[in-house]
């Protein structure tokens, strides 16, 4: 059963002590996504016709402070859960829209390592837990001290080789370029209280909880909110070549549930420094809670950016860049060895104190809402609001 929508499970501890800012759907004439800003338990219209407007835009806390008020917070959070939706009345979207949607990949020591595993396994659950003894037993521990890029990592590059244990995780996990990737396309995203996808062929997936960075189109970091990185493993162990049939898939990407600006109340060291909680419920009473800590990452948030925007490849309409997890679920939910997957129904809840919560549903990217309306509905949408 989806949880009913509401400020306790949605925004953050602090509630609308920051600066948040989303996208909510508005119904009737010319209905299509507008801008907001959440202040005093309010949400209010802003004047930027895109969140790419509003973000590439000089001073971006000043133009949060305006706007026309067109619901409470707890209104359209109620009418955002799927299973109390009036499609007359507003919801929230995901709070991106134009920009492009980045993930990188491999960032985490416990998450690489289970990106060998899934390699060396050919997508093979039911093969894991022998590997993955032998991995951690091998070189889980010399890695973990690692700094990507440097001298030692090298050396330790050499030696796995010789060992046969070489991978192409561990190139971009301790080597000098991180992987970076496209995880969707713009306004793919889906937001908090909408269906996630997996693909239907999957037997082998789980979420991957992440801090989103929030960038402009120079390259600046202003702000962050939470993500899943859905997540197809026995596609990605096949082949990293099926790294987008594993990644990119009909509400693959959920992103939200707003973007919490860096301001006097929040800046990136809160994110360096922030836990990272995700809870899985299923309908058949499966129930798992994990924490990860994002101070454990191997390379620092700001060079994950440099590393995606820079003289080779600039975003004209910023970017959202997924930073990666720890998260690698183990536990058995079917038959001994087999690991966690997804099944059709789970809830999966991901949640940071200053970010807030991040709900969604899971079913087949077949089976969930279509995706139709993308950048030139909105531009039709645009030019008849004038």
């Amino acid at each position: 059963m989806f949880p009913g929508l509401n400020d306790k499970n949605t925004l953050p501890s602090d509630g609308c002590a920051g600066a948040l800012v989303g996208r909510v759907w508005l119904p009737g004439t010319n209905a299509g996504p507008v801008v907001v800003a959440l202040r005093d338990d309010d949400v209010f219209q802003l004047t930027a016709l895109t969140m790419a407007d509003l973000l590439n835009d000089g001073d971006v806390l000043a133009n949060t402070k305006a706007g026309t008020k067109i619901g409470s917070v707890n209104e359209i959070l109620a009418n955002t859960s799927p299973d109390n939706h009036d499609a007359d009345k507003p919801w929230f979207m995901s709070p991106i829209d134009l920009q492009s949607v980045k993930a990188a990949g491999v960032t985490f020591v416990r998450s690489m390592l289970e990106r060998v595993i899934e390699e060396m396994i050919k997508g093979d659950a039911s093969a894991a837990d022998e590997v993955r003894k032998k991995i951690f037993e091998t070189i889980g521990g010399d890695i973990a001290s690692v700094v990507p890029g440097s001298p030692e990592a090298e050396n330790l590059k050499q030696a796995l080789i010789e060992q046969g244990l070489w991978s192409q995780y561990l190139e971009v996990g301790i080597g000098p370029y991180a992987e970076v990737f496209t995880k969707c396309p713009p306004m793919a995203s889906v937001g908090t209280g909408c269906e996630i996808g997996i693909h239907p062929e999957s037997t082998w997936n789980n979420p991957e909880p992440e801090a989103v960075m929030v960038v402009n189109r120079h390259g600046d970091i202003l702000g962050a909110t939470l993500g899943n990185d859905v997540n197809l493993r026995d596609f990605e162990g096949r082949s990293a070549l099926l790294l987008g049939k594993a990644k990119d898939n009909n509400a693959s990407a959920s992103i939200g549930p707003f973007i919490r600006l860096f301001d006097d109340t929040f800046s990136i060291d809160d994110v360096r420094q922030m836990d990272i909680a995700v809870e899985i419920t299923g309908e058949d009473d499966f129930n798992w809670t994990e924490k990860s800590s994002i101070s454990e990452i191997s390379r620092d948030l700001t060079d994950l950016v440099s590393q995606t925007i820079n003289d080779n490849h600039q975003y004209p309409d910023g970017f959202v860049l997924y930073t990666g997890t720890m998260f690698s679920p183990t536990k058995d939910r079917g038959a001994p060895g087999q690991g966690f997957t997804h099944h059709v129904g789970d809830v999966v809840t991901i949640s940071s104190p200053k970010l807030g919560m991040l709900i969604n549903r899971v079913n087949h990217s077949s089976k969930v809402a279509p995706w139709d309306y993308g950048v030139s509905d909105l531009m039709r949408t645009l030019r008849a609001r004038a």
